[in-house]
């Protein structure tokens, strides 16, 4: 591939100096035959002619001297706060007092992955990192409620593996089951409303819907015009829930098949609660993961810095009464 700034490939380079050099044709004609300047054309000429054909291949455009840079001692701050806090830039510039623009450049110019790609725990890569696809948002609260249901398995008193590392211990206890994590994203304010239920049926579902719309009631969302779903049973053929959002008003919407995207605002939200909240730290019962739900969930709703709000919280974008 070559360089994102030349006009010619390595070939039209190559291709180029064997018409000047070896066929001993004017410069100008081959420039103009090859769609560059003659002043282009002479530059290939004379890095041929000082260093051989290797001479032509791309190099960097990087300047010599960068008296702006970013001090060493400043980006080693930077990346041992990452490293520490594991947060994204907005959160960095906030501890280290670097614009959040430079941290990012200071972490991709020391290829530092980004977090959706480390486990939550060490920092270390895990998966694969994908592209986005075309972005959305509705003009006012409550035109659209995003709901998903995330699966996490419980957690025996005294901890889990994460506590104690894989393998049989004494008295451990298998087959606890899982808690549902009920999840509801306005998608304009990104404001959020979470329980854990101790199943995700058609019923359960329905009076999760009911009490989030009171939550989002008491925060300035009187209204709420649409519920947008994947195409589980629990949703889609639930006569429970479907008369719960007829109660409201609401009209029901389901994401394409096999397109979990369609509904990435939730999706992105459980991802987010499984990394600082459900796997941010060692939890030794499943009580105490439970009960850490709610103070996290204020904090993500008031406090937490949200990259789509540009840099506010989701209660930022309601009104100041709520």
């Amino acid at each position: 591939m070559a360089h994102a700034n030349a006009r010619l490939t390595f070939h039209g380079r190559c291709l180029l100096v064997r018409r000047v050099v070896l066929d001993e044709r004017p410069v100008a004609h081959v420039a103009k035959e090859l769609g560059v300047s003659r002043q282009c054309a002479h530059r290939w000429v004379n890095r041929y002619r000082a260093e051989g054909w290797n001479g032509l291949h791309d190099r960097t455009s990087r300047p010599h001297h960068c008296p702006a840079r970013t001090s060493p001692a400043v980006e080693r701050r930077v990346l041992k706060a990452r490293h520490q806090l594991r947060v994204g830039p907005g959160f960095l510039a906030e501890q280290t007092g670097v614009p959040a623009r430079t941290v990012s450049r200071i972490l991709r110019r020391h290829n530092v992955p980004p977090l959706s790609a480390c486990d939550p725990l060490t920092g270390e890569v895990i998966r694969a990192t994908r592209a986005g696809g075309r972005r959305y948002e509705h003009a006012g609260p409550g035109d659209m409620i995003h709901i998903d249901v995330k699966k996490l398995g419980k957690i025996p008193d005294g901890g889990g593996h994460r506590a104690h590392g894989r393998g049989e211990r004494p008295r451990a206890l298998r087959g606890l089951g899982y808690d549902y994590v009920h999840a509801a994203v306005d998608d304009h304010s990104r404001l959020a409303y979470a329980e854990v239920l101790p199943d995700e049926k058609g019923a359960t579902c329905a009076g999760f819907l009911t009490r989030a719309a009171t939550f989002f009631q008491a925060h300035g969302i009187t209204r709420i015009e649409r519920v947008m779903t994947d195409n589980a049973k629990n949703y889609r053929i639930s006569h429970d829930f479907q008369a719960a959002c007829r109660e409201l008003g609401a009209r029901q919407k389901f994401t394409r098949p096999h397109c979990p995207w369609t509904n990435g605002k939730v999706e992105r939200f459980n991802r987010t609660l499984q990394t600082e909240w459900a796997y941010r730290q060692v939890f030794t019962s499943n009580t105490q993961r439970t009960r850490a739900l709610a103070p996290w969930l204020d904090f993500y709703n008031t406090r937490r810095r949200h990259t789509a709000l540009g840099g506010q919280p989701p209660i930022s974008r309601l009104s100041p009464t709520s």
